[in-house]
């Protein structure tokens, strides 16, 4: 594979005006970075205002704005095909990445034989590091009957430049055109939340190499974009997981552990959904 072509860095966007415009500025000075494509979801804090200065300004830039909120999957493909580097990059608004990031990426896919989605060790700005790097595929089943196995976290393996994992972050991919042409792009039946995991799974059955990168790291700025709805939010999580649970897995459970799903996901769904506005209102 050619590690060197150039990269389509799409960012979808949803009130960051708090992160937009260090993430754009980044990109514009990223290594390997041909073209950015950024794909707003009807934003009203002045998101937009930021996102029209940078394309005034580097003709590499362009944006699509939606007049209202489609989804994150929705988004990621418009700007996909508005695109035509040969590399894809995801990049959520409120990832900060070093110049070299995601030039770094595309070397670590020549060390694979095959088709790759790679992510990086995302941290937040003290530093911890973010579980959801690095995951496993859900196993709905085996979580009624078991705590444990409702995690999908992978511990991180420092030993390994480049390790191998089920998932990683939709805040952070890299990933050739090709394989995401070919495995239709995301999922625009989700709105945004276990679209990631669904792409994942999907180019990994079509042969692709999903790993993350533990020696490139970048600091992602979590939940700037869902602080202003975040009952929204959590519907549309709690939405996404049962849509990926009837995707990958119903058709091979029996009723009662299909029941038991159900209930298990909404049931949860209205702790979830208070937590959410009360973590929304003391960062507010």
């Amino acid at each position: 594979m050619n590690g060197e072509a150039g990269i389509a860095a799409v960012v979808v966007c949803y009130q960051s005006a708090a992160t937009i415009d260090e993430c754009l500025s980044r990109l514009r000075a990223a290594e390997g970075v041909a073209q950015i494509r950024a794909v707003d979801n009807g934003s009203t804090d002045g998101t937009m205002d930021i996102v029209q200065r940078h394309a005034a300004n580097d003709p590499r830039l362009r944006f699509v704005a939606n007049p209202d909120n489609p989804g994150f999957a929705v988004a990621c493909n418009q700007g996909a095909r508005d695109s035509d580097a040969p590399w894809l990059a995801f990049v959520n608004p409120d990832c900060l990445l070093e110049a070299d990031a995601l030039a770094r990426l595309q070397r670590h896919s020549q060390r694979l034989s095959r088709e790759c989605l790679l992510g990086a060790d995302l941290v937040d700005e003290a530093g911890a590091r973010d579980a959801a790097a690095r995951r496993r595929d859900p196993d709905f089943g085996a979580m009624l009957g078991s705590r444990s196995a409702r995690s999908l976290d992978v511990p991180a393996d420092d030993l390994q430049a480049l390790q191998p994992v089920d998932a990683v972050s939709g805040a952070l991919m890299l990933m050739p055109r090709g394989l995401f042409e070919r495995i239709g792009g995301f999922d625009e039946g989700y709105r945004l939340h276990a679209e990631d995991l669904d792409l994942c799974r999907r180019a990994r059955e079509a042969g692709a190499a999903i790993a993350v990168a533990n020696d490139v790291r970048v600091v992602h700025v979590r939940g700037v974009s869902s602080r202003s709805r975040p009952v929204f939010v959590e519907w549309h999580k709690h939405r996404g997981l049962w849509r990926y649970f009837r995707k990958f897995e119903a058709s091979r459970r029996g009723w009662f552990t299909r029941l038991g799903v159900f209930a298990a996901i909404w049931g949860r769904f209205p702790l979830a959904a208070l937590r959410a506005v009360a973590r929304s209102s003391q960062k507010d």
